[in-house]
């Protein structure tokens, strides 16, 4: 059975729709028995393993068990009101790194070495994925070495098992706001508090792996027929406002110096100037993704055949349109932005022939191709002086 690998670098986070570096994925056909269409994530398959780069330049392989585990964490979590893909971001940063994603058993209890299980664990009474320990409350043992229940414990909220104590992380004011492995470090009070952040590029690149975000409100494309045709084709920003600073193709990346692969163009552009759609379509997605920061992409239909266009980098104020949305050319859709992946402002942009989830081309002829007419600031509404950035 073929493997799935996925190399990261320190900060540099996999992305979605083969992302801004290329790279192949091989699912194993070892499948879930459906795919889960509940909550804001949806799991696909499961890879054989999988392979990423912590923070602090350490290679962590997981494989197809604890991958599974993984799953059961974003199909659960994301199923729970308010929790979303950053709260799942940060269950799959604390069952990392509490127990390597592995459901661990514990002598302390003997019975729970008799429960199915990934290993045993020796931390105090600890058990499972989260390392949850009966004397401090979380539940019996039996509750405790059921994946399921675990995950609900940790996310906690008024519907939770443990209600109202111990906290899970819907019972932590702030959570939302505060770093990932803060937060994570939030419910699980460990004595190595700084462990968490090291694996939130594995915890990405799970969450890039083992799901694609739905699309329609059903999980799947919206079918071409509902897409408008699109006849007129624009720059996606104001005439003036922006410097190219980086090309598709082979470059070095801007965070590691290192040879990469850059699925898109990017255009330095000051904080806050207006992105504009490049043709009439239909949001398929409108959100936060990875080391794309807030990621909008448009669905087309030109000339009877599925083109998205992808626009990454915006911070959450910049986001203006939703997914289900209708845009019409030229349509203020986003503001220019440096969140996710990003040395400064700037709009990276990607066109990707046969929609979101398909390879990305070099943009630059395709909007020649098309004669994008490029609008002035003031039909944009707003001027702005670029700045040479790049990611």
């Amino acid at each position: 059975m073929k493997k799935l690998v996925i190399a990261l670098a320190v900060m540099l986070f996999t992305l979605p729709f083969a992302g801004l570096i290329t790279l192949p994925l091989v699912f194993s056909p070892a499948a879930l028995a459906a795919c889960q269409t509940s909550g804001q994530l949806v799991v696909t398959e499961v890879p054989e393993s999988l392979t990423a780069v912590r923070r602090d330049d350490v290679s962590v392989t997981l494989g197809h068990t604890q991958l599974t585990h993984a799953a059961t964490i974003i199909t659960v979590g994301s199923g729970i009101e308010g929790v979303g893909r950053q709260g799942v971001l940060i269950g799959l940063m604390a069952a990392l790194t509490e127990s390597t994603l592995r459901m661990l058993a514990n002598a302390a209890h003997p019975t729970s070495l008799s429960m199915l299980n990934d290993g045993v664990g020796s931390d105090h009474d600890s058990l499972g994925l989260f390392q949850m320990r009966p004397t401090a409350g979380w539940g019996t043992v039996d509750e405790l070495m059921s994946p399921d229940y675990q995950v609900r414990a940790f996310f906690g909220g008024a519907d939770g098992p443990n209600f109202p104590s111990p906290a899970g992380l819907l019972d932590i004011p702030g959570w939302q706001s505060a770093d990932p492995g803060t937060a994570a470090q939030s419910v699980e009070r460990s004595a190595f508090p700084d462990r968490y952040q090291q694996y939130q590029p594995v915890a990405e690149a799970i969450l890039v792996a083992l799901t694609r975000p739905p699309t329609t409100s059903n999980g799947g494309a919206a079918p071409l027929a509902s897409v408008p045709e699109a006849t007129r084709f624009v720059f996606p920003l104001p005439i003036g406002t922006w410097v190219r600073s980086s090309g598709y193709g082979s470059r070095p990346d801007p965070m590691t110096g290192r040879p990469a692969f850059h699925a898109g163009t990017d255009f330095a552009a000051a904080d806050g100037t207006p992105i504009l759609a490049v043709a009439d379509g239909i949001v398929s997605w409108a959100g936060p993704y990875g080391g794309y920061g807030q990621l909008i992409v448009v669905e087309h239909a030109v000339n009877g055949e599925r083109v998205a266009s992808a626009y990454a980098h915006m911070w959450a104020t910049g986001v203006h349109v939703s997914v289900g949305e209708r845009v019409t050319a030229g349509q203020h859709i986003g503001d220019v932005g440096a969140s996710g992946k990003s040395t400064g402002s700037h709009l990276h942009f990607e066109i990707r022939p046969g929609g979101a989830f398909e390879p990305a081309i070099d943009a630059d002829p395709w909007l020649a191709s098309h004669a994008a007419k490029g609008l002035d600031a003031a039909t944009a509404g707003r001027t702005a002086c670029a700045t040479g950035v790049w990611g």
